[in-house]
């Protein structure tokens, strides 16, 4: 699997999940990303299907990142935690050292993804029985989850 935006192939890297990003990206004076994205519609973007989807793979695969990604590579990622930080940003297993994240050069050689458009329109296209438009400009304000210390 290639993601969109990245050069690096996502099969060299292993998904670790958000409760692992937590651990860098909750404090207050760098953002609060996950507390962001916890309150955002990402996190509980499995609540939101109903009956039977919850087990469709066609929903799973862009109701939570562990849906679309190749189970072999899943170390402490669930399916409950929804649309987490590496369904945009790539699997977290090499670039989560604090030593790597301090570079993004390192971070992105390491498999961080920095989305694009396209990344989001992954799910958030025609496919989805749901689907009523995406204005990239106006929904990624949204969900806007910045580091003020990278400014």
């Amino acid at each position: 699997m290639m993601f969109i935006g990245s050069s690096v192939s996502a099969q060299e890297f292993e998904y670790i999940g958000a409760k692992k990003c937590k651990i860098c990206h909750n404090k207050p004076a760098k953002g609060a990303q996950y507390k962001v994205w916890l309150n955002n519609k990402h996190a509980k973007a499995m609540e939101s299907l109903k009956g039977a989807e919850k087990n469709d793979p066609k929903c799973i695969k862009c109701h939570s990142t562990v849906g679309h990604v190749d189970a072999k590579l899943v170390l402490t990622l669930t399916k409950e935690e929804g649309v987490s930080c590496e369904s945009c940003h790539g699997p977290g297993s090499k670039y989560k050292p604090n030593s790597i994240m301090k570079s993004r050069e390192k971070s992105m050689a390491k498999g961080l993804i920095l989305p694009t458009e396209k990344v989001c329109k992954k799910c958030h296209n025609e496919e989805s029985p749901h689907y009523k438009g995406f204005n990239y400009e106006e929904y990624v304000k949204m969900i806007a989850h910045d580091n003020p210390l990278t400014k």
